[in-house]
């Protein structure tokens, strides 16, 4: 990660919490903690966060604004997927469901320099993250980078991607094989690749989709 500035800038003072979500945000940190996604931090850097509640309006989700670090990190330049180039063969299929890949960015492991810039406060403590966080400038491009490192050898013009994404039944024309193909695809042992049965649900037809917007 390339910053333009020699010294970090000046911390923010940590924003205020509300006492309602103070509990659930000490177990989450605890559990960040646990898991060793994040450490204590004695880092110069340290971005303010938020906690905003998720759409059930029980749990909760960490937010740290990362405008200050951005705006000194030096952009990585990297092809991103054209969404006119994964939609070229899908033109036959009526229904389409999406994967979510869990917490994706914690699969980058960062750097001692990386992490001492990722620190951000609460009135709890100072932390910094030992992987990749959401929010940091250059995480998009890194995370599409190691899944293209990942995927090379199935991405390949003559098919390579197309028969993979056939035998994990991604995309059906019968909403009861798309469901049942996404779960026991994801299944496959050497697919590596672990489906949530309890959040699958029924994916809603296109025309729906398009009627809705």
């Amino acid at each position: 990660m390339m910053i333009a500035s020699g010294n970090a800038l000046p911390p923010p003072a940590a924003r205020r919490t509300s006492l309602r979500v103070l509990e659930k945000l000490y177990e989450l940190l605890k559990g960040l903690l646990r898991a060793r996604l994040i450490t204590v931090s004695d880092s110069p850097w340290a971005s303010p966060s938020v906690i905003v509640l998720k759409n059930n309006g029980v749990d909760i989700r960490l937010c740290i604004d990362y405008k200050r670090v951005n705006a000194v990190t030096t952009i990585m330049e990297y092809a991103m997927p054209l969404v006119d180039d994964l939609l070229t063969d899908m033109e036959t299929y009526l229904w389409f469901c999406s994967r979510d890949a869990a917490s994706g960015f914690w699969a980058v492991m960062m750097t001692e320099r990386a992490r001492n810039v990722s620190a951000f406060l609460f009135a709890l403590k100072h932390f910094e993250w030992r992987r990749m966080p959401f929010g940091l400038k250059n995480a998009p491009m890194i995370r599409q980078r190691m899944m293209d490192n990942a995927l090379w050898g199935f991405v390949q013009p003559k098919g390579g991607w197309k028969d993979y994404s056939e035998r994990m039944q991604a995309a059906e024309k019968d909403v009861e094989r798309n469901k049942t193909g996404v779960i026991e695809g994801s299944a496959r042992p050497r697919s590596k690749f672990e489906a949530d049965r309890e959040s699958a649900s029924y994916p809603d037809p296109v025309s729906e989709l398009v009627n809705s917007s």
